[in-house]
């Protein structure tokens, strides 16, 4: 009888806890959103601004695919998953994020100039919003100048039909993005070529000893694999792939 007494005094006790907290005031603050008249100006220019941040933030992770090394990495890891013949290891979200972090230091060097040339001089007050993007622009545009092909600069430049440019900074930014991404394909197609041949060699040679086995149900992708895997392992294929792929944008 007393344990049930205690027992029921202790629900009492929490139910009115959680009363006494419900019934109190909250402490998280409350945002409100309003539309009403520009008073001056500057309000004006302020939400525009605003909508313009949201605007890039939004494109962010196309504008990263487009203009960083990001392309090529993940294409080439890409290759490298289907050359070895498994179907999710590494899954897509490890190829993803480490296809982001190689990015992030192949990008570094260029980053620090944007942000030396063009972020703290205009946080300083010293330079406008539009001397920042223009001196923003220019690592960019050099990393992408060095990636790029002359015949694929030379094709959107024909498309676009434009006169012919007397040196790099007559090319339209949206004419080399285009370019820059189709280099980028390029390269990486080229590099996964040449990781299928080793792997292709030893699906041949497994399948030849398999056909005269005579073992023609066996498949022989089943048989290759662990010898594909230990061939990777062997030559320390994460670091021959790693490192020649950041040896590609030197």
């Amino acid at each position: 009888m007393t344990k049930r007494i205690l027992a029921l005094i202790t629900v009492i006790l929490v139910i009115a806890g959680f009363a006494a907290i419900a019934a109190a005031e909250p402490l998280i603050p409350t945002l409100s959103i309003g539309v009403g008249k520009a008073s001056k100006p500057g309000d004006v220019s302020s939400v525009l601004q605003i909508f313009f941040l949201m605007t890039v933030l939004s494109l962010a992770p196309g504008l990263m695919m487009m203009t960083t090394s990001f392309t090529r990495i993940v294409v080439v890891l890409s290759f490298l998953r289907h050359a070895i013949g498994t179907q999710q290891a590494p899954p897509n979200q490890i190829i993803v994020a480490l296809s982001l972090f190689l990015t992030f230091f192949v990008m570094t060097p260029v980053w620090n100039q944007v942000n030396s040339q063009a972020i703290q001089p205009y946080r300083a007050a010293q330079i406008t919003q539009e001397e920042a993007l223009k001196r923003a622009q220019v690592p960019m545009r050099k990393f992408m100048l060095s990636q790029t092909r002359e015949k694929d600069l030379a094709l959107f430049l024909n498309l676009s039909k434009m006169p012919r440019p007397r040196n790099a900074d007559d090319i339209p930014t949206l004419t080399l993005v285009p370019a820059f991404m189709i280099s980028e394909l390029r390269t990486a197609f080229q590099i996964g070529f040449l990781i299928f041949i080793p792997f292709l060699v030893v699906d041949m040679v497994v399948a030849s000893v398999l056909m005269s086995m005579g073992m023609m149900m066996l498949p022989p992708a089943m048989i290759s694999l662990p010898f594909k895997i230990l061939l990777f392992v062997l030559v320390d294929g994460w670091g021959l792939v790693i490192g020649s792929l950041i040896k590609s944008f030197g």
